[in-house]
């Protein structure tokens, strides 16, 4: 494999110098002469703006090499890969389009630089939220690209979506690291957005919103759905769900396992969250240890080990409908249990829960008494409402089936919850072998 050094094009690691045009070069040059790796050695911090990656390059982070955001918003490309959804608008560092047979590869480091791009803490969440400048890049942004490698890089302070596919397929993301703060909103882990045939295996992510989150935004309908995507063997720290589908659900979202997954200190454990017309189907969850917490409001999630929900983000727009989802073998410990609801009815169906073992019992100082919808009535903290929790909760489903068991409560703080199975609405529900000291099921 023919290979590149960024020094050789005048790149300089001396953490100031701008190196974008360097570094471009360096992969215009690779790509021309028929790809290869595009290497940033383990000599210093190299400072950069937007690069853009080109067909048949491996951009390699050599074994301590750092590849740092720069603090200057004029050092981004702002083009329609930007987007304006999903926070504050910002460009790239990395962004690639319509490119096959991409990759970045190494056991080096690519720091976001998020304190940069912060203003102080949030006027209504005290020190538990940081505020953003107006301005703030995201890491990764793949458009339409096919035959991606992502393997072995970290991945620091993200002050935005750190990983964001869109319309991509054949795509592997395996051994990566993601250590972002937990006080940023919207920094992401990876987010496949309308994709196909991705592969995420063994990765450990801490961000500030979700860690892996599978969207179809409305901004990029044209790519069709995402379908066929393993998530396996990895763990996560979330301060909202650890790893989700949806909100974002205009286009269909199916034939999705994960399996082999640790959930530590999340707000949300393993959930799906439609909100908009797309559909999910043909979805499992499987063989996962999960904990969770509450934490400030201004983050959803409620504590909640497995959330399965459906409703209509505006009032005067139609949602879809999720069906044939399979929770087994999870085991958790946390501040809330299972939550599964719809607006209304005929949107949620044959929805299986096998040996789902959980203990439920208070550990933070923040409320857990909701019923968390968000979002809603085209609000973002929309559709939280105040509500008695159970260790399993259904309202609204078509075809529920629970075997093999079992909920605890622990602790003398329990007035928050009705008891161990609650059901509102619930048709064609099965209940076998399920421990508990009583079952509460109303109609």
């Amino acid at each position: 494999m023919a290979t590149y050094c960024i020094t050789d094009f005048g790149a300089v690691a001396d953490g100031k110098t701008n190196n974008s045009s360097s570094i471009q070069r360096a992969i215009d040059t690779c790509s021309e002469k028929g790809g290869g790796r595009v290497s940033i050695p383990s000599e210093g911090i190299f400072v950069s703006g937007t690069i853009q990656l080109k067909k048949g390059v491996d951009l390699h982070l050599e074994d301590g090499a750092v590849l740092q955001a720069s603090r200057e918003p004029c050092d981004y490309a702002s083009a329609r890969l930007a987007g304006e959804y999903g926070g504050n608008s910002g460009g790239f560092l990395i962004q690639a389009e319509d490119a096959d047979h991409i990759s970045l590869t190494g056991h080096g480091t690519i720091d976001g630089q998020a304190d940069a791009f912060m203003a102080g803490w949030s006027a209504d969440a005290g020190k538990h939220i940081r505020q953003p400048k107006e301005f703030r890049p995201r890491v990764i942004g793949l458009f339409g690209c096919h035959r991606i490698n992502i393997r072995g890089i970290t991945i620091r302070d993200a002050a935005q979506w750190t990983c964001h596919l869109t319309g991509c397929e054949d795509v592997v993301i395996h051994g990566i690291t993601i250590r972002n703060a937990l006080d940023i909103p919207n920094c992401d882990g990876i987010d496949p957005d309308h994709c196909r045939n991705v592969h995420i295996s063994d990765c450990h992510i801490e961000a500030g919103d979700d860690g892996i989150v599978i969207k179809t935004t409305r901004e990029y309908t044209q790519y069709g759905p995402s379908e066929n995507i393993t998530i396996k063997g990895c763990t996560i720290i979330s301060t909202s769900s650890a790893i989700k589908i949806g909100s974002e659900s205009a286009d269909d979202i199916r034939d999705i396992i994960v399996s082999g997954c640790i959930v530590k200190r999340s707000n949300r454990g393993l959930a799906i969250q439609l909100r908009d017309a797309g559909n999910v189907e043909n979805v499992i969850f499987s063989n996962c240890i999960v904990e969770t917490r509450a934490f400030h409001k201004k983050y959803w999630g409620n504590g909640e080990a497995i959330y399965i929900t459906a409703a209509n983000r505006h009032e005067d727009k139609p949602f879809g409908r999720i069906r044939n989802v399979v929770c087994q073998n999870i085991i958790f410990r946390g501040e809330n249990g299972v939550f599964i609801q719809s607006a209304e009815p005929g949107h949620i169906r044959d929805i299986f829960l096998f040996a789902i073992n959980g203990i439920i019992s208070k550990v933070s100082a923040f409320p857990v008494g909701f019923h968390d919808m968000r979002p809603r009535f085209s609000q973002e903290h929309g559709g939280l409402e105040e509500g008695k929790l159970s260790g399993i909760t259904a309202i609204f489903v078509e075809g529920l089936t629970i075997k093999n068991s079992g909920i605890q409560f622990e602790g003398e703080e329990r007035h928050h919850w009705n008891g161990y199975l609650s059901t509102e609405h619930v048709e064609q529900l099965v209940v076998e072998n399920f421990r508990k000291e009583e079952v509460e099921i109303s109609e």
